[in-house]
């Protein structure tokens, strides 16, 4: 039976489906599945709608609902939390193009029947191959065609569509709704990560791809990711991922310091962190300017990787084996120091480790 709709975060849906997540949790890290079926409940959940405006079928939630669900998601399962902020981005970007003969899988993508995925990361950075960019655009006919590779697109075995970039010989760039059984795109077997092997991040290969005017997102523009649509790299909703993994850990020591007295201050100081960052960050997404969100992001950081670390102190042996949440816990809060991780959190979060001020 598909899951009731999500209309609120605060819904009893809305622990239907996390308690579902956290169920497979344990096997999807366990075993580097890729959580098919986890995501198939969220689009019948309509999770994919949360993100949407209403003339395109969606719910429109604020952005303080949005993150309340990130949290309550991400403390559930990580790795089908990340999967789905690359889902909804690329949604999300889709949606809102001008370009109208994108909208046809607009209503696939919100009920979760169409998958899609960003691969954008390399038009954010300076990489280049060979003094060429990565991946590259001449134009052919009416379209393009594409060639050179996107390093990092989560589940690009799995989805049919990929949002991606490409720069033309000029240094324009274009945004494209790839889909990925195009002649020429190929989907290299994704790398064993330290955490979230799950969802399948990995290099996406295109060779002589052709695309029509009828796929461009946007462009040809010079620095296209500046005005490009949907959420942006980054930002408060990666902060939320990092407290909603730092909440999990930390329910788990408050759930031992009831058994173990000398668990009890750091558990309490931890859980009271994690709850006034979560505050912090609504208040944020409602408007109160409260610090800038890369202070948020590098606090967040830093409290991910505490709690994880504290709750695998607690854990003692038992938490070193691998299928204990405190191992997986410690593992994915690494992913924090590298996921779109602006130089000043990195600066930042590189001199809490060494024990000096970066000011």
């Amino acid at each position: 039976m598909p899951i009731e709709l999500i209309q609120h975060p605060a819904d009893p849906a809305m622990n239907k489906l996390c308690s579902l997540l956290e169920e497979k949790a344990k096997s999807v890290d366990l075993n580097d599945s890729w959580p098919g079926e986890q995501l198939t409940a969220c689009g019948e959940a309509g999770v994919f709608q949360w993100f949407l405006p209403v003339e395109c079928g969606g719910q429109q939630w604020s952005e303080a609902d949005r993150l309340r669900g990130y949290l309550r998601l991400s403390q559930a399962c990580m790795t089908t939390t990340f999967i789905l902020t690359q889902m909804t981005g690329a949604c999300r970007r889709i949606a809102e193009s001008e370009n109208s003969n994108l909208q046809k899988w607009v209503p696939d993508f919100l009920a979760g029947r169409r998958w899609a995925s960003l691969g954008i990361s390399h038009l954010t950075t300076s990489r280049r191959h060979l003094g060429q960019a990565v991946l590259r655009a001449a134009p052919h006919g009416k379209g393009y065609v594409l060639n050179g590779y996107s390093p990092w697109v989560t589940g690009a075995a799995h989805v049919q569509v990929v949002v991606t970039g490409a720069t033309l010989d000029d240094g324009r760039q274009i945004l494209v709704a790839l889909p990925t059984d195009l002649p020429g795109v190929a989907t290299p077997t994704a790398a064993q990560l330290v955490g979230l092997t799950a969802s399948r991040t990995g290099p996406l290969e295109l060779v002589d791809v052709e695309v029509g005017r009828e796929q461009i997102i946007d462009g040809p523009i010079e620095n296209i990711m500046q005005r490009a649509t949907g959420a942006q790299t980054g930002g408060l909703q990666t902060s939320a991922l990092a407290l909603g993994l730092a909440s999990s850990a930390a329910a788990f020591l408050t759930a031992e310091a009831e058994r173990r007295t000398d668990l009890r201050a750091p558990a309490a100081e931890l859980e009271a962190s994690c709850q006034e960052m979560i505050d912090q960050l609504i208040l944020m997404a409602e408007g109160t300017e409260i610090c800038s969100g890369e202070d948020l992001r590098i606090r967040a950081n830093s409290l991910a990787l505490r709690v994880s670390q504290a709750s695998l102190a607690a854990a003692k042996g038992s938490g070193y084996v691998r299928g204990h949440p405190a191992g997986r816990w410690c593992r994915e809060a690494l992913f924090f120091l590298v996921w779109s991780c602006p130089k000043p959190v990195m600066t930042a979060n590189l001199c809490e480790l060494a024990g000096i001020s970066d000011s």
